[in-house]
C-alpha cells in the first residue's frame, strides 16, 4: 500500500534536537514497558544523534507526513555500500498505523541497492514490529540476543 503523503528528506544537523525529540517520543513506552536504559533510543542522548548525524557511512531522513516530521529513519552503508543498515527507524505515535513505515521502506529501497542486501533487528516480544517486517520481506537470520530477562533483539535482514 503506497501512501503518497510520505516523504523523505534529508536531515541536517540543526534538525538533531528535532530528531532526538521525536525519538524520545516515539521509544517512550518501549522504554517504560522494557525499562532497557542502556540500549533504547529513547534513552539515548542528543550527543549520540549528533554522532550519527556526522558519521560518514550514514544518510538520516526525516520522515514527512505531508509537510509535518512524522519520525526518522537512518540508513547505514556498511561494506562500500554493499550492505545497508536500518537503524533507527521511528515514528511518533499520534502517527503511528497510517502506513508511514510501510511506504518509508518502500521508498528508501527504491533509493538504495546494497548488493549484499539489508539488515535491521528489533525487540522479538514486539510482534507488531516483527510482523511488519516479515510482511516486507525481511528474514530472520537466526540470531537473538537477551538484552534481559523477557526482552530479546532478534536480527533480519533482506537480499537483494
Amino acid at each position: 500500500m503506497d501512501n503518497p503523503e510520505v516523504s523523505l528528506r534529508k536531515a541536517t544537523i540543526d534538525e538533531a534536537p528535532l530528531i532526538h525529540a521525536m525519538q524520545v517520543e516515539a521509544f517512550a513506552s518501549l522504554l517504560e514497558k522494557f525499562q532497557d536504559h542502556d540500549s533504547n533510543p529513547g534513552a539515548e542522548r542528543i550527543e549520540r544523534v549528533i554522532g550519527r548525524l556526522k558519521q560518514e557511512n550514514t544518510d538520516f531522513y526525516l520522515i514527512l507526513f505531508g509537510i509535518e516530521p512524522a519520525g526518522a529513519v537512518r540508513i547505514a552503508r556498511h561494506r562500500g555500500g554493499d550492505r545497508c543498515r536500518i537503524s533507527p527507524l521511528f515514528i511518533i505515535p499520534r502517527f503511528q498505523g497510517k502506513g508511514l513505515a510501510q511506504a518509508t521502506f518502500r521508498i528508501i529501497e527504491g533509493m538504495y541497492h546494497p548488493s549484499d542486501g539489508w539488515e535491521l533487528d528489533t525487540i522479538l516480544e514486539e510482534s507488531r514490529n516483527c510482523h511488519l517486517y516479515e510482511k516486507l520481506d525481511y528474514k530472520r537470520t537466526g540470531r537473538i540476543d537477551e538484552v534481559k530477562e523477557g526482552m530479546h533483539i532478534v536480527h533480519y535482514e533482506k537480499l537483494s
